[in-house]
């Protein structure tokens, strides 16, 4: 079972208690945290922490997939995966034109983001005119006294 490293989903809240209106933040994926930033009026996404089996450190798994060959020895934690994204105002839900790295196939998308009504990203890469996507959750990261973070889930079907 996939353990997660530095961060532990401790409860589920209702979408309404943290109505955030942006995409800036933390954000759960299928195998990471994402953290999104206003970079330059452009819109960057790093990986925060991957999510790997307990006794390893999520900081030796490497970006082995990737095209570049000189690459292939740094640590997903820190890689850059979103880019190119054209931030135009601040109530902008929608961005197009980006670009996408999945770590998995080593290889640069087009990509699109939409942040949904439900709070939710989803978050598209694209080949030509097919496009695959999933739905990241918004997160609120609290660091403790010792260093390490918690993550709760901003918003999911459950209620309190």
């Amino acid at each position: 079972m996939k353990k997660y490293i530095l961060f532990i989903i401790l409860s589920f809240f209702n979408s309404n208690m943290f109505a955030d209106t942006n995409i800036f933040g933390y954000w759960l994926t299928s195998g990471s945290i994402v953290k999104i930033e206003n970079c330059n009026n452009l819109v960057c996404g790093k990986i925060i922490t991957v999510f790997v089996e307990d006794g390893i450190d999520p900081n030796s798994i490497l970006d082995k997939n990737n095209k570049n060959k000189s690459l292939r020895d740094r640590t997903l934690v820190g890689v850059d995966l979103l880019s190119e994204f054209q931030i135009n105002s601040q109530e902008q839900k929608t961005f197009k034109g980006g670009k996408i790295y999945d770590p998995r196939s080593g290889r640069i998308y087009n990509s699109n983001l939409y942040y949904k009504p439900s709070g939710n990203l989803k978050v598209e890469g694209c080949l030509r005119s097919f496009c695959r996507g999933e739905e990241w959750q918004p997160l609120v990261i609290k660091i403790k006294d010792d260093g390490t973070m918690e993550a709760k889930i901003k918003n999911s079907p459950q209620s309190n």
